[in-house]
């Protein structure tokens, strides 16, 4: 039996859904399939089975540490030009757990503050 990920797409509350969508986009590299403006903001991966993100206005702010985050595995590169990467893009560093022997993460934060995590790069972790 093939196996359908059930998963259609995983939800953020913003004050702008555009903007935030808009930083997620560049992290990732999905398309962004909506307008400034609208109320919900869809980013698509446009890979079958694989879960798209979705922002929706909402008026309350982010008052407390997410309860569930992403981790965030760079395909190319390093954890560490990644971390200055989203930080040009308005990402900030909540806590950086790098440690000595080049293990650890860096938590950041998107321009509305929801955490993620940024882990070692693919090719740290099985260099070519």
């Amino acid at each position: 039996m093939t196996f359908i990920n059930p998963v259609r797409h995983i939800t953020f509350d913003a004050h702008d859904p555009y903007t935030v969508a808009e930083f997620w986009s560049h992290l990732t590299g999905y398309k962004l399939l909506d307008e400034p403006g609208d109320d919900e903001v869809l980013i698509d991966p446009e890979q079958p089975n694989v879960p798209g993100l979705l922002f929706i206005r909402v008026p309350e702010g982010k008052t407390v540490k997410n309860r569930i985050h992403l981790d965030i595995q760079p395909p190319h590169g390093t954890r560490d030009a990644e971390v200055e990467r989203l930080a040009a893009l308005g990402a900030r560093i909540v806590s950086d757990r790098r440690v000595e022997d080049g293990r650890g993460w860096v938590v950041m934060a998107d321009p509305e503050g929801n955490e993620f995590c940024v882990e070692r790069g693919a090719e740290e972790i099985r260099p070519a």
